[in-house]
Formats: structure tokens, sequence, C-alpha cells
């Protein structure tokens, strides 16, 4: 089995450093992927890919190029569907994991709450992200990573 790498939804991601961080501890490759506006980094293990505008664009970058153990960090579902379909991981930015036993609800919540968005029942608003977000992101991410390494 080849080393697993990190994948990142980059446009709009909040966990950016948190996934460098546990990414340089543990010796891995990370390629963020989005339509705009990536820091460069002189990190030769951190590589940014922008690809056109476009719906979707990003996401099929990174469905086409995840594998097997790789681990995907997005907040978005139909994403991390596609992606766990491959063999790969997939964490949401509050920490969430996406797993094939919890992705058939967390797409069927998806499309219930954009009806309800799409027929004003619900005016769909976010909660804010927050520091405990960042922290219970950081700790799974980093038990998901050692999880993976151990199984390679």
């Amino acid at each position: 089995m080849s080393v697993p790498q990190i994948y990142v939804d980059a446009d709009a991601c909040p966990v950016k450093d948190e996934v460098v961080r546990v990414a340089q501890r543990h010796g891995l490759a990370v390629t963020f992927v989005a339509n705009f506006g990536l820091r460069p980094s002189r990190d030769p293990m951190i590589r940014n890919v922008m690809v056109s505008q476009g719906a979707d664009v990003a996401d099929d970058w990174i469905a086409d190029n995840a594998g097997a153990n790789d681990i995907v960090v997005t907040a978005d579902i139909p994403l991390a569907a596609r992606v766990l379909d491959k063999g790969a991981h997939a964490l949401g930015p509050t920490g969430r994991p996406f797993t094939p036993d919890s992705i058939g609800m967390a797409l069927a919540m998806r499309d219930l709450n954009q009806h309800l968005r799409e027929t004003g029942e619900s005016r769909g608003f976010n909660k804010e992200f927050s520091g405990r977000d960042r922290s219970a992101f950081l700790q799974t991410l980093d038990q998901l990573v050692v999880r993976v390494l151990r199984a390679t």
C-alpha cells in the first residue's frame, strides 16, 4: 500500500492550518484544491491545485485523484460520498467523520434541508464555526491519520 495523502477541498475551508500541522507531524503530503485564493507554500509536502471556475470542478478533481486510504477534508457531503466509494476517508471541518454507515443519512439530511430552503420553510443558516469545532477537527484528524498509517 502507498503512503496516504491528504486532499483538502480548500474553497472556504476553515481548517487549512490544522491540516498542515497534523500532516507535518506525520510526514504526509497535502494537496489543497480550490478555484481561487490559495497561499503559496515553500513546504515541498504541500501542493496547491488551482482548478477552473465552475460548479463541482474542485470536487471532481479531488474525486478523480483521491484513492484508497487517502484522507479528504471537505464539508461537501456528495464529495464525501464519492471518495468513500473509492475507499478513501472523509472528514468534515468540524471533526465529523463521514463513513460508509453514516453517509446515506448525511445525504438525505442535506437533500431535506435543501428542499426546506427552496420552499422557504427554512432560512438555512449554518451555525458559526467555533473553537470547539477546530479542536474536535484537530483531534479527529490526528486519530484518523494514526489509524490509516497503522493500516498501511
